[in-house]
């Protein structure tokens, strides 16, 4: 398992990274922007289990990758992706002559403060996300495995137990469709990819694709995946000249997705600054073109609700739009949402840790998120407090700005 790098390509991340990178190329490349990583299992100390030396070795190999001539003309020859993501020949120069700048990275002692530099331009900064999480998480498990003296051969047959009675419940309900959301927080490559060896062995009806498009290139399968919170965070950013500015910076992200990519990536995230302001903020005319909506975070069965009640009253049949749940899934969680929504809305769950991560051992819940664009510090309110991002007085000027007034706050599962 540690006798090659963890990231042997720079393929090996989330599909929606590439729609999100052409965008900040295309219409924001001299942007700078801070990243921070955070470990939200604060009763985990890292560096009690991720030996420093080895953790700067995994993320500074990183900076010595590139993708290939073959990794771009498997780009280039995608049929799943918007042909202007695939056509654009400046774009992929650019993504030719890609080389990752290395992060600041700093044992604190209880934890490891890991940031790319605020100096680092949007489309530059936006590939490390994966990456980092990808290598602290698989790093996190060898040092676990070490600590405890744990059989890794053991681990792996429990992990396949655990994953072959999960595949015993899909094939009895067959109505249910997942996405492998699993890159971030997998327990190892090596293990990732066994899982979807299984799933494309066992349900290949039943899963529509894969998030990790190094896998979906090996397997012959769909990579899936349209933007993540950083794109409203950003431009929140970008936008920034009163507050205003930074309330219509949420429908601009809309905006200009839809310009580029129209009805196939029409999936749009709702929590960043919360539901209840997305749902005011989503116009008549995006409501009915864009093809449905993802839940990250709150109640599910809640958010689900409010979604066919916020179409309806639009006069928009629920069932012609698509949720996507993807907030700490487990099998029993799916089984409940496929049945309480199943003849009511189109469902699909991007089903991730519990998935890859599933081996008797508890997962992290790790996140890496922009925290300053254009020198201003960014925030994430969420559905679930507890996930929030920005320091407090920022929070306090966003919860204003969008009108939150979210009392939803449990602990990050994952």
């Amino acid at each position: 398992m540690a006798d090659e790098p963890i990231i042997r390509s720079l393929l090996d991340t989330d599909e929606y990274i590439f729609p999100m990178a052409y965008i900040a190329w295309k219409y924001y490349r001299d942007v700078p922007v801070r990243y921070a990583f955070k470990n939200r299992t604060v009763k985990v100390v890292l560096p009690e289990f991720i030996d420093e030396n080895e953790l700067r070795a995994e993320l500074n190999y990183v900076c010595s990758l590139h993708f290939t001539p073959d990794e771009l003309l498997y780009r280039r020859k995608n049929p799943h992706i918007p042909k202007n993501l695939s056509s654009d020949d400046i774009f992929f120069n650019f993504l030719g002559q890609l080389r990752l700048s290395p992060l600041e990275i700093v044992n604190e002692g209880s934890f490891y403060r890991i940031e790319v530099p605020g100096s680092t331009k949007w489309p530059e900064g936006i590939f490390w996300e994966i990456f980092i999480l990808s290598i602290v998480s698989e790093l996190y498990f060898r040092g676990l495995i070490r600590k405890r003296d744990f059989s890794l051969s053991l681990l792996q047959k429990e992990g396949e137990r655990r994953l072959r009675e999960k595949i015993a419940i899909l094939k009895r309900n067959p109505r249910v469709k997942i996405i492998e959301f699993a890159t971030r927080r997998r327990a190892f490559r090596e293990w990732q990819e066994r899982v979807a060896e299984l799933l494309l062995e066992e349900v290949p009806n039943q899963l529509l694709g894969i998030s990790n498009v190094g896998l979906a290139r090996k397997f012959g399968i769909r990579s899936i995946g349209t933007f993540a919170h950083q794109m409203y965070m950003v431009l929140s950013g970008v936008y920034h000249g009163n507050d205003q500015e930074i309330q219509k910076s949420h429908n601009k992200v809309l905006q200009l997705w839809w310009q580029e990519y129209g009805e196939p990536l029409s999936i749009a995230l709702t929590d960043t600054y919360g539901t209840d302001f997305f749902f005011r903020d989503f116009t008549d005319e995006q409501a009915r073109s864009w093809r449905g909506l993802r839940q990250d975070s709150g109640d599910p069965l809640v958010f689900g609700e409010r979604a066919i009640e916020f179409y309806t009253k639009k006069e928009i049949d629920p069932k012609t739009k698509t949720i996507v749940f993807s907030d700490g899934l487990d099998i029993k969680t799916i089984l409940e949402l496929q049945d309480h929504f199943q003849d009511k809305i189109n469902i699909v769950f991007g089903w991730g840790t519990n998935l890859t991560n599933d081996l008797g051992l508890d997962p992290l819940s790790l996140v890496v998120k922009p925290v300053e664009a254009c020198g201003h510090g960014l925030v994430k309110l969420s559905d679930n407090f507890s996930k929030a991002i920005g320091n407090p007085e920022n929070i306090e000027r966003f919860k204003k700005i969008f009108g939150y007034t979210g009392t939803f706050d449990e602990p990050c599962r994952y």
